[in-house]
């Protein structure tokens, strides 16, 4: 900003474990969106490692990138971002179309990912034909399709009405206690409740890192 740098993260160092139900939390200008961007490769550090599955990030070329981001990291948005004219069924195997998967394999995946999202029953349903909450669902399935090694969800409840968001919460919950990794970026700390461990960031630096006994209890 002018002569002015601003580090959007300064000299944050966090170890994820697999298996980690892990909510990042922060005021607007705290990094959160920054440190998503960087968890999801979607953006790279100017500095410092990033580390994911055994695999140096920082040290990938472009193309590298684009891999991981297909196979290692499962994306749900606030948005669902599905393709209107396809059903469920359809928009859960978009990932598997780009890596080439028979198209056999893609639907037997997809059939399963759905079940994981207890959404079997609405598979051949376009997007205007579910509700919100099934929406979301289908793009958890879609996040879940490549079996990867993070779901990383940015707001995921923000465009739900409250008792919606809590179905969705359950889905994470239920993906969580079977083994799946789980990262969550929120701004609300009701959403944050439901996760193991919170990370509080605020001006770029890691103000808080704490377990929240209450979930790892339940």
């Amino acid at each position: 900003m002018g002569d002015q740098e601003v580090r959007a993260l300064d000299g944050v160092d966090l170890e994820i474990e697999k298996g980690d139900y892990v909510a990042i939390m922060g005021p607007s200008g705290s990094g959160k969106s920054t440190l998503m961007n960087l968890i999801g490769c979607l953006d790279t550090a100017s500095g410092g490692e990033y580390w994911l599955n055994g695999r140096a990030v920082n040290e990938l070329n472009d193309n590298d990138l684009a891999q991981v981001r297909n196979q290692e990291v499962g994306f749900v948005f606030q948005t669902f971002h599905l393709l209107p004219r396809y059903t469920a069924l359809e928009n859960v195997q978009l990932p598997l179309v780009y890596s080439n998967v028979p198209r056999d394999q893609r639907v037997s995946r997809a059939k399963e990912a759905l079940a994981q999202v207890d959404l079997t029953d609405r598979m051949h349903h376009r997007p205007n034909e579910l509700s919100g909450g099934q929406r979301q669902r289908v793009a958890i399935a879609r996040a879940l399709i490549n079996r990867p090694a993070i779901l990383l969800a940015d707001e995921p409840t923000g465009n739900l009405d409250t008792s919606t968001g809590k179905e969705i919460l359950a889905v994470f919950e239920k993906l969580h206690g079977n083994g799946h990794t789980i990262i969550l970026v929120t701004h609300d700390a009701e959403v944050a409740s439901n996760a193991r461990r919170v990370i509080r960031l605020r001006d770029g630096k890691v103000e808080q890192d704490m377990i929240n006994e209450r979930a790892a209890a339940g």
